[in-house]
């Protein structure tokens, strides 16, 4: 059963095995709707990846958006969510008055979500094809890979007083080192080109590339097996925050376990037949 659908994010599932959640404002360069509202930008793309995480024929999600933008944040014209959303917005719960009420709303909402991101099981990728904003910036740091092109823009909330948030905090320095990662922090924006000398995108492309490129990666992810993609996933984000012989271990009790899994044996029979291999992730 798929996600109850809205309209300002597209939940677009392909036979290919591809599914496309897109941010769809392209009026206002894809700008979040609400914070922590059930039926806001932020929660939804959390129910969104849960759905085709549960869904055994997709195989690979692919965040991006609509139009000239990829996502540029909160609508800072707003100081509420429910300035942005209106009184009457679905799932509004209400007002948050008092710094530690906008904590909690902030937690619930956005913090949530750029966990539920990280913690999804199958491969993620994020086609940034324009500016990615405060939030929006880190949903894609949050996403396995990221792939740009010339319009690609990184842009912190610095001009409006703000840090960078939970992706950028966290995955940052450990993506482009502290040092980049701080001159980052005090600057707020970061063009494609360094972007990607820093590693912060895979790939750079033109951007009538981008999604032949897209497509072309989903396709290589689709044709290997699934259960050593999502366990080495696992492994390597928790080998961020452990040691090597903790990693060591997994990897160690992983390692049987898929040696033995159907899905081992149906490469192994594919390769010895010189045919393309049905993988059922198990």
């Amino acid at each position: 059963m798929g996600p109850k659908l809205v309209e300002h994010l597209l939940y677009e599932p392909e036979d290919s095995g591809i599914l496309w959640i897109k941010f769809n404002r392209p009026e206002r360069f894809n700008a979040l709707v609400g914070t922590a509202e059930e039926n806001g930008t932020v929660a939804k793309v959390g129910e969104y990846m849960r759905a085709a995480d549960d869904n055994p024929n997709i195989r690979v999600i692919v965040l991006t958006g609509v139009g000239r933008g990829f996502c540029s944040g909160a609508n800072l014209g707003s100081s509420a969510a429910h300035d942005t959303v209106g009184e009457n917005f679905p799932g509004n719960r209400g007002t948050h008055d008092g710094p530690e009420a906008t904590r909690q709303h902030f937690f619930h909402g956005f913090t949530q979500l750029h966990l539920e991101i990280a913690k999804i099981r199958k491969p993620t990728i994020a086609m940034i094809n324009g500016p990615a904003v405060g939030s929006g910036m880190d949903m894609a740091l949050h996403c396995d890979i990221r792939i740009g092109c010339e319009q690609t823009r990184f842009i912190g909330y610095h001009n409006a007083g703000q840090i960078i948030e939970n992706g950028g905090s966290y995955y940052l320095p450990k993506m482009v080192g502290l040092g980049r990662a701080l001159e980052f922090a005090y600057t707020g924006e970061l063009t494609a080109e360094r972007a990607y000398e820093w590693g912060m995108l895979n790939h750079l492309v033109p951007s009538d590339k981008l999604e032949a490129t897209t497509r072309e990666l989903c396709d290589k992810i689709i044709a290997r097996p699934p259960l050593v993609q999502w366990i080495s996933k696992r492994i390597m984000r928790t080998s961020m925050d452990t040691t090597m012989e903790a990693t060591m271990v997994l990897t160690s009790n992983a390692s049987p376990i898929l040696q033995h899994s159907d899905d081992a044996k149906e490469a192994r029979r594919a390769f010895v037949e010189k045919r393309k291999a049905q993988f059922k992730g198990a």
